[in-house]
């Protein structure tokens, strides 16, 4: 054990150690795979802690980012030395951190260390895509590579706990948070969440480099009714199993530390108190063995659901599985009241401390609670070029390319170029929503990154072109926590004024336009998912001018693009692309990396049309066309076709790719067998790029009604240009299974279509039968 862990908590597990020596039998545990190996260590400092203390471990404040020397004065600090708190979150930076964490370790009576805790959700002060943007990427060695960056940085600063992934299954994209999530799809959501996982917590969580992580909102979050922030979800189990599970289990499978419950009710109980979920779901079925904790004010909120008063909901939420209370403090205050009044036992409390004190064995911290706070590391590890150059790199794979009419793009490293926008000179917006530890005047705008990267040879005229929208108090609401986007007085009419004067001085225009940051995120939710009114009139009137316009968006979410799809000739979706943005950009407008992205989350042609998926289920009565004719008596409607603007799994390039007709090895399987599915994969085009090649199955026939098609698995394949490759993938047993009425995980017997496709738009051709 390292000396600056105080003697009170050296001598006190030493006395406990004696005490569990004189009461046992004197017989050897025997380790099974659920033991946990702290057990012991555990056990004996358990016995030593009053009923106060235990409740302190269940404890989580909100600290507030605390100034270095002040946190002695804090009322936080109060509760620590006291030992009624077992971590912290929302504060950063190794000496304020070393700061608190001795108190906690040097005047409490037991000595027990903190754990810190933040949102590190993609990136800490490097800062990658939006998670929706990083799905786009489909590549998962990336993906995991810049969560081991982000623990690195976080870990370096002094953080060792961090609330991501975020996996929630979202299919309405008026929900802001889809932002923060890997879109519509089980399969791919899943892979995604294993990746994070595996790189925020690497192979050894003892290790200072490391954070460990925390899957979250369980369950269920992404699918609110009218997709507004918190409000009801319902829904069948067998759709949880499915289709909103998976990525939960498929995180808790790759040994994720800890879970956060959701805000939402769950077959009308608050996830927070939910057992059945919390319970026999997490930890029963699937094998969790971490500490679960809430929401912010999770356990509080229970009340205004309508289950109880705090007392009773905080009693019901230990008894249903949580075992840390974020800021509510309803187990500190409550607990000791309940277990008098036998709401709760004792033994409901030192479970959950368990679980508490055993996270914090894992992350080493009582070898050395300060193996966070290296100051060294702290101004070596933080934002170096090695995180930026990777940084954009990954930036230029999230982006997706909508639109490429007569290959406007890439663009010429000559001439004239009016950059427009209320979105091209702001570099604080850049990052995108939940990046809380970015520095956001460091991250580089698109005027700035294309300034440097091709400024000596394009002449690049700027202009600001109009707001982000007409209504100030609703741009307040979306530029807010530092992304202002300054207005200078002049009217709108000046702003386009000034923006058609230098559209017509140039030979082409890049319009930066589309959301601010803050449009998506937490308690964003929109009825109108479209391009806001001020900036489509700015579109419009650049349109006008004859000038060839590239229309760059900046999304958190899928956007009705009907009208910017029929009238501008190149569409490129950047997302937020975060801290190197406008290098990234410019990278791909000029054409130094060529776009790859492909959407995660179908972009539907009208918000009545959501939720929407590529996944869904036929009806008694499907459409008997996609071309979208009208059918009387069939599921379609009357005033839009049923089609989205973009389907799932799209995405141009710049050059093109051509996929020969699958072939199989064979057109039956066994249950104990598999079948190999391939095509040839040709790069046509003038440019060397990646294509992900995507692989769909479809069950025909099935004892629930089953998908119209479902993603089976994916390959990112990079070509040179002129060149081919055979790409294929291996069907097992395992990619037929679903969840059955009886909640068995099972294959059925029958026959299989399959394709691989570049895209979710297609029509399959080939099948296969599954035998005995």
């Amino acid at each position: 054990m390292n000396r600056s862990i105080s003697f009170n908590i050296l001598s006190s597990i030493v006395l406990a150690l004696l005490i569990a020596s004189c009461n046992s039998t004197g017989k050897s545990k025997v380790n099974t795979p659920h033991e946990n190996p702290f057990e012991e260590q555990v056990d004996s400092i358990l016995a030593l802690m009053t009923i106060d203390e235990k409740l302190g471990q269940l404890n989580l404040p909100s600290s507030g980012d605390i100034t270095t020397g002040s946190s002695k004065s804090s009322n936080v600090a109060k509760k620590i030395e006291e030992g009624k708190v077992g971590g912290l979150f929302n504060i950063k930076g190794v000496d304020k951190i070393e700061e608190v964490q001795r108190i906690a370790v040097e005047k409490s009576r037991l000595g027990i260390p903190l754990i810190f805790g933040m949102d590190v959700i993609h990136g800490y002060k490097t800062t990658f895509p939006i998670p929706l943007g990083l799905s786009t990427s489909w590549n998962m060695e990336l993906i995991k590579e810049s969560a081991r960056m982000a623990a690195q940085e976080a870990s370096a600063d002094g953080i060792n706990w961090t609330f991501s992934p975020m996996v929630d299954i979202s299919r309405d994209p008026r929900w802001g948070r889809v932002s923060e999530g890997n879109g519509e799809d089980p399969y791919l959501a899943s892979e995604i969440a294993k990746a994070m996982v595996y790189g925020y917590q690497d192979e050894d969580l003892t290790a200072n480099n490391t954070l460990m992580s925390c899957v979250k909102h369980f369950a269920l979050y992404g699918a609110p009714e009218a997709g507004r922030d918190y409000n009801t979800v319902d829904m069948s189990r067998l759709r949880m199993y499915n289709e909103y599970f998976p990525p939960y289990k498929a995180a808790v499978d790759a040994g994720v530390g800890s879970v956060m419950s959701s805000f939402n009710e769950v077959d009308g109980i608050p996830a927070t108190g939910n057992k059945w979920l919390l319970t026999d779901v997490l930890r029963e079925e699937w094998g969790f063995n971490g500490f679960l904790v809430t929401d912010y004010t999770g356990i509080e909120e229970m009340q205004y659901h309508g289950v109880g008063n705090f007392q009773e909901v905080s009693a019901q939420a230990l008894k249903a599985g949580t075992d840390m209370d974020m800021v509510s403090e309803g187990f500190l205050t409550t607990l000791k009241k309940s277990l008098e009044d036998g709401l709760v036992s004792m033994n409901d409390i030192d479970t959950a401390v368990k679980r508490i004190l055993t996270a914090k064995y894992k992350l080493g911290l009582f070898d050395d609670p300060y193996k966070y706070c290296d100051k060294n590391r702290a101004k070596t590890e933080v934002f170096t070029s090695e995180h930026r150059d990777f940084a954009r790199k990954v930036a230029t794979e999230s982006m997706v390319l909508l639109k490429n009419d007569n290959q406007l793009l890439p663009l010429k490293k000559s001439g004239t170029i009016a950059l427009i926008g209320p979105l091209a000179h702001t570099a604080v917006n850049m990052a995108g929503t939940w990046s809380v530890a970015t520095d956001q005047d460091k991250s580089i705008s698109v005027l700035d990154g294309l300034k440097s990267e091709v400024g000596d040879k394009v002449n690049i005229l700027y202009a600001k072109g109009s707001n982000v929208d007409y209504d100030l108090e609703l741009e307040k609401r979306t530029t807010m926590f530092g992304k202002t986007i300054p207005r200078d007085g002049r009217s709108d009419q000046q702003l386009l004024d000034e923006a058609l004067a230098i559209a017509k001085r140039s030979d082409v225009i890049v319009a930066t336009i589309g959301e601010s940051s803050e449009f998506s995120g937490e308690s964003s939710s929109r009825t109108d998912i479209g391009i806001p009114q001020v900036q489509k009139d700015l579109l419009d009137a650049l349109l006008k001018t004859g000038k060839p316009v590239v229309l760059v968006l900046f999304a958190g979410r899928p956007l009705t693009l009907v009208k910017e799809h029929e009238t501008v000739p190149a569409i490129l979706n950047v997302w937020f692309p975060g801290s190197e943005a406008g290098l990234a950009i410019s990278d791909v407008l000029f054409g130094d990396a060529n776009p790859s992205g492909k959407l995660t989350m179908t972009f539907p042609r009208h918000v009545g049309q959501v939720p929407m998926h590529y996944n869904h289920k036929n009806t008694g009565r499907p459409l008997g066309n996609s071309e979208g004719r009208f059918e009387k008596f069939k599921t379609n409607y009357l005033d839009i076709r049923n089609e989205p603007l973009y389907h799932f799994g799209y995405g141009l390039s710049y050059t093109r790719f051509a996929y020969s007709d699958i072939k199989l090895s064979s057109n039956e399987m066994t249950t104990s067998t598999s079948i190999k599915a391939s095509v040839v994969l040709s790069n046509e085009g003038d440019y060397d790029g990646y294509e992900i090649v995507q692989l769909y199955i479809r069950d025909k026939v099935g004892s629930i009604t089953r998908p119209v098609k479902e993603l089976k698995g994916f390959q990112k394949v990079f070509l040179k240009k002129g060149e081919r490759k055979d790409v294929s993938f291996t069907i097992t047993i395992d990619d037929l299974k679903f969840y059955n009425s009886e909640k068995q995980y099972i294959a059925e017997l029958g026959a299989f279509e399959i394709a691989i496709a570049p895209s979710s738009d297609f029509k399959f051709k080939h099948s296969f039968t599954l035998h005995d």
